[in-house]
């Protein structure tokens, strides 16, 4: 079963962006305001419509990045301890499912689950999701849940009283900012209750020469799903982005300890978004996303933050990941 939720649209505040209204007001409210700041930026969670979800897996398939293969492993060479940890008939709780792919080795290492939650914005990926593994676990009950995990959301009301984990890999934790970060993991506190714990994937500090690549990929993957927000825009809002003169850039933000996306414009141009314009001047950029780098400690002081201790840590011989099993204080 597949229940689908939607986001609540905010007013967008004046007269010039209600000629917005025929369009999905939300996405252009968040568009025209971000494009309207001094450091033009969009929030990453405007990267994952359809395509790019689709854009996103395949960019963890390729040589370049290394989160995606290297926490697969941890989860597969520690599987007993993860299920140790799970304890048996949980309740486990994903946000961000995707193609679900790390999702069969924690429900092939839990031990006797009672229900799977899947929680992601991608209708298709989320139906796609939920469909695979309803073959690969037939005997598993599964719910689905359309939302933005950034958001408030209420977990369905069959919810069991079971021990509730929550699963959030994927290193996704670091495209928040650190207040977002501590707001979710408060959420995800909430969500499990005071019995409850999680298993969070975090990409962990490391050399600038490893960390480009991966946002950066030689075959134009990453650059491809960047640009896929300008595509959406002109889809969905009747934007007028000229997206062969914009270009993907990866950058590292050593204050932020963070990996930045930006797409940087190639001339002075002007675009048109919902009806409004937009300047660009050469080389201007819009920050879609950035992804933080953890060490061990600053993850430790997030969690205790949102009312979470570190009971178990994995990682991978370079200590290049970390998958952290949390437990309520």
């Amino acid at each position: 079963m597949v229940a689908f939720q939607k986001p609540i649209s905010p007013t967008l505040g004046t007269s010039d962006r209600a000629r917005a209204e025929s369009w999905d007001t939300e996405f252009a409210s968040d568009i025209i305001d971000g494009l309207r700041n001094p450091f033009k930026q969009i929030s990453c969670r405007w990267l994952y419509d359809q395509r790019g979800s689709e854009l996103f897996e395949a960019i963890t398939l390729t040589p370049e990045y290394y989160p995606t293969r290297t926490e697969t492993a941890i989860l597969r060479n520690w599987a007993a301890e993860l299920s140790a940890f799970i304890g048996e008939n949980a309740a486990i709780v994903e946000y961000g499912t995707g193609a679900a792919i790390k999702t069969e080795l924690l429900l092939s290492a839990a031990n006797n689950p009672s229900l799977y939650i899947a929680i992601d914005i991608a209708d298709k990926f989320l139906t796609d999701a939920l469909r695979r593994l309803d073959t690969r676990f037939p005997q598993l009950r599964k719910i689905g849940i359309r939302a933005d995990f950034t958001r408030d959301f209420p977990l369905p009301e069959e919810y069991p009283h079971n021990r509730r984990v929550a699963f959030f890999p994927g290193s996704t934790l670091g495209n928040l900012h650190a207040d977002d970060a501590r707001a979710f993991l408060s959420r995800v506190h909430n969500h499990v209750g005071s019995d409850g714990a999680a298993i969070i994937g975090v990409d962990l500090v490391k050399p600038v020469d490893i960390l480009l690549p991966a946002y950066n990929d030689a075959g134009g993957v990453t650059a491809a799903f960047n640009l896929n927000l300008l595509e959406r825009i002109n889809r969905e809002l009747a934007g007028t982005f000229d997206l062969s003169a914009f270009q993907h850039k990866a950058r590292w933000n050593v204050a932020e300890s963070a990996v930045e996306m930006h797409l940087v414009s190639s001339k002075d141009q002007v675009a048109k978004i919902a009806g409004e314009e937009v300047f660009f001047a050469e080389g201007e950029g819009i920050h879609t996303e950035s992804s933080r780098k953890y060490s061990v400690e600053q993850f430790e002081i997030i969690a205790r933050a949102s009312g979470w201790t570190v009971s178990r840590f994995w990682t991978d011989p370079k200590g290049w990941f970390g998958v952290f099993g949390l437990t309520v204080i």
